[in-house]
């Protein structure tokens, strides 16, 4: 440990106090590796033997290829020899991640910063080692997680699309025997569910159409939601003026849907009103309806921000995805008139004189 100062030092002084520098390498949770040009290890700094096991008294002196997995050793080897003869590096030398082995043989993933320096004379190179076993079981875990869900997703799409095929297809002759609005309604909820499963599946497979966002008219969206739900003898209230809103299509109106149907089913009233209004000046937006209002134990769960798909609020789980989506605040509180009401804000909306904008 001695000479630990010097190799710093001869990288860079960071300031001329050994002690201080001794302490920074000795604390620091990063391992520390210094070899020469024969790939022999000439400091290891502690950390190396809570990420690879070995002491730094183990490592100084032997090859640099007791810690590499025989496999990848004539790869380094080479790598290191081509490097010294031509000076053009091979692998990127900020962050690569190469695989390591620990003491007792087992491997470990590490991710490494290298930097060349001179120390009496000779070139020198110091590796910065993380090890990055969590991050590597957090990425396979998220990678199963995926395949699980685009699984899911082509599943559901086949079993549901199968049916809706039929139901469209008989529609359609029944259609073209009698047609009413009725049946347009029927027809456009059958399109509203393929449109659905088509979203359903762009998110499980991470498809750049999934996150698109436009310039939306609110009302218009709202309207749109409102005619594909059963709202019975339900009223809608569309906010004054034209405002617009920067959102995903489809995932705008999921959200509005979700609420509107919400409103109509849980108002406790059979003809409840629903309101798509604007918070002041464009500070947000909100939904709300004048029916008995949500439950203290739902908006303590809001509150925690634990809905969740077994609480029996699938719905207002799936709007908080949907804002959180697109960096949307949201919080439920009692309505003017005693009902629910979902306030959205951090939302950029714009007030516009016309409606020449999409819908």
């Amino acid at each position: 440990m001695g000479n630990a100062a010097e190799f710093v030092r001869s990288g860079g002084s960071l300031r001329d106090d050994d002690e201080f520098l001794r302490a920074l390498i000795e604390n620091t949770s990063e391992g520390l590796l210094t070899i020469d040009e024969d790939s022999v290890i000439l400091f290891a700094n502690p950390a190396m033997e809570r990420i690879l096991g070995y002491e730094p008294e183990e490592l100084v002196g032997s090859s640099k290829m007791s810690i590499i997995p025989e496999r990848f050793r004539s790869a380094h080897a080479n790598g290191l020899e081509q490097y010294l003869q031509s000076g053009e590096r091979h692998i990127d030398w900020d962050g690569v991640e190469l695989t390591a082995l620990h003491a007792d043989g087992h491997e470990v993933p590490v991710s490494v910063s290298l930097r060349e320096h001179e120390y009496d004379g000779e070139r020198v190179f110091t590796g910065i080692l993380t090890d990055i076993t969590e991050r590597k079981a957090r990425e396979e875990t998220l990678r199963e997680q995926k395949a699980e869900l685009e699984e899911f997703a082509d599943v559901l799409s086949h079993d549901l699309r199968n049916p809706l095929a039929v139901a469209k297809a008989q529609l359609s002759l029944e259609r073209d025997r009698r047609d009413s609005e009725y049946l347009r309604t029927v027809d456009e909820s059958i399109d509203r569910i393929d449109q659905i499963i088509e979203d359903m599946l762009a998110r499980a497979r991470r498809t750049e159409d999934a996150g698109a966002v436009d310039t939306l008219l609110v009302h218009a969206v709202a309207q749109a939601a409102w005619d594909t739900v059963a709202t019975g003898d339900a009223t809608l209230e569309l906010p004054d003026g034209v405002w617009q809103v920067r959102a995903n299509r489809s995932r705008f109106r999921q959200l509005l849907e979700n609420l509107v149907r919400n409103a109509v089913e849980h108002s406790g009233r059979p003809d409840p009103t629903v309101t798509v209004g604007v918070i002041g000046d464009g500070d947000g937006f909100y939904v709300a309806d004048d029916g008995t209002g949500f439950s203290d134990e739902v908006i303590a769960r809001d509150a925690g921000r634990s809905l969740d798909t077994e609480s029996g609020h699938y719905g207002l789980h799936i709007v908080g995805t949907i804002a959180a989506e697109h960096g949307w605040s949201m919080r439920l509180e009692a309505g003017a008139d005693g009902g629910a009401r979902v306030e959205f804000r951090d939302v950029t909306l714009v007030e516009k004189s016309d409606a020449a904008v999409s819908s």
